[in-house]
């Protein structure tokens, strides 16, 4: 019996231990995690628009913003095609040489007349022109080369600057205006009515030509050609015929017509012993004897005869009161200073010049482009 308190004791032991072992697997499991299922992800619905209100504009205040400015460079501009190139030729150069010297010197003076003499401005002008320099410069009033081109572009300039040039067309008179054309075969005197008809024609005149050149061969059909291209009528006569007859009815056509400008055309030699000179008279006499005024008695020039065209210019003006120059082929001569010539010792204007082919290339003759060209040294 002495081991029953030693067997009582192991099984207070034993329930100790059991107990204790149930504790600890509680214990555990309060500890693990309790599995929590996914709920599954809702659908997500847009909400609907809400209405648009209209609300009033209200006015709004806009502050003015200071745009600094910004400077742009202009486009490079070509300079302008020189129209008078060929008949400034001999010009630029030779005022280029002299401008280049230190002095004024004899040599000076002989460049400046040759040159001018070689341009064809004629001994009478040049010798006047250079008279006026040598004064200029005994009085000091010009000391240097430079000054020389200068002085000398002014008195040309002042030259050429006085004269009216341009075409006379008066609605005050007895119409139609009359224009005759006159000059000797070969200058482009009938060429010239045909650009100026087109030239008139696009300022809204009426016009009509008269063939009155019966003498040269083909004549009646050159004008003919100018008409049509210019879209004017022509009046024509038989061939060898009297043309003061052809301009008379063509200037009664023209008065018929209700056109008011005739251009004439006349002859620039006769096939017989005739003087043209007194032919051209009666051409004026017989052209204004009923309706028609002659305005304007152009004569005809080409530039490249030089002083063969002031001799023609002298003996026209003496016989048939020219009222003007046409000056053509001028963009291929190198004697420009014709120009010079006819205006300072025959007082008559230079009002047309021809500077090419076409029908557009008959323009005004303008002194500030001729002169400026002439002396501008750059080619």
């Amino acid at each position: 019996m002495d081991n029953a308190p030693l067997i009582l004791l192991l099984l207070v032991g034993i329930v100790l231990l059991f107990g204790v072992g149930v504790v600890i697997v509680n214990r555990r499991r309060t500890q693990q995690p309790t599995p929590v299922a996914t709920p599954p992800t809702p659908r997500i619905e847009a909400p609907p628009e809400p209405p648009v209100e209209e609300h009033a504009v209200e006015d709004v205040t806009v502050e003015e913003v200071t745009v600094e400015e910004v400077t742009v460079e202009p486009d490079v501009v070509a300079p302008p095609k020189k129209r008078f190139a060929k008949a400034a030729g001999i010009f630029t150069g030779a005022f280029a040489g002299v401008r280049a010297k230190d002095k004024i010197t004899a040599d000076t003076w002989n460049d400046l007349e040759e040159t001018l003499l070689r341009a064809d401005v004629g001994l009478g002008v040049t010798t006047s022109l250079l008279e006026n320099l040598k004064t200029k410069v005994d009085k000091k009033e010009v000391t240097e080369p430079r000054g020389l081109i200068e002085a000398l572009r002014a008195d040309m300039t002042a030259q050429l600057s006085a004269n009216a040039r341009e075409l006379t067309f008066d609605t005050g008179v007895k119409q139609p205006n009359i224009w005759l054309f006159v000059g000797v075969n070969g200058v482009g005197k009938t060429t010239t009515i045909g650009k100026v008809a087109f030239a008139q024609k696009s300022r809204g005149r009426d016009v009509l030509l008269a063939a009155g050149d019966t003498f040269r061969a083909a004549a009646g059909e050159q004008l003919e050609t100018w008409a049509g291209r210019a879209d004017v009528p022509v009046v024509r006569g038989s061939e060898g015929g009297d043309p003061s007859a052809v301009i008379f009815d063509a200037v009664q056509s023209a008065a018929a017509r209700g056109c008011n400008l005739v251009l004439a055309d006349t002859a620039g030699r006769l096939q017989n012993k005739t003087n043209l000179m007194e032919e051209l008279k009666k051409v004026r006499r017989v052209a204004e004897k009923e309706a028609g005024t002659v305005t304007e008695v152009l004569l005809v020039i080409d530039a490249t005869t030089g002083q063969n065209g002031l001799s023609q210019a002298t003996q026209f003006a003496e016989a048939t009161n020219v009222t003007g120059v046409v000056l053509t082929k001028l963009d291929g001569s190198a004697k420009g200073g014709i120009v010079f010539a006819i205006e300072t010792q025959l007082g008559i204007p230079v009002k047309l010049v021809g500077l090419g082919e076409t029908i557009e290339d008959l323009v005004p003759f303008d002194p500030e482009e001729y002169i400026r060209e002439l002396f501008d040294s750059e080619s």
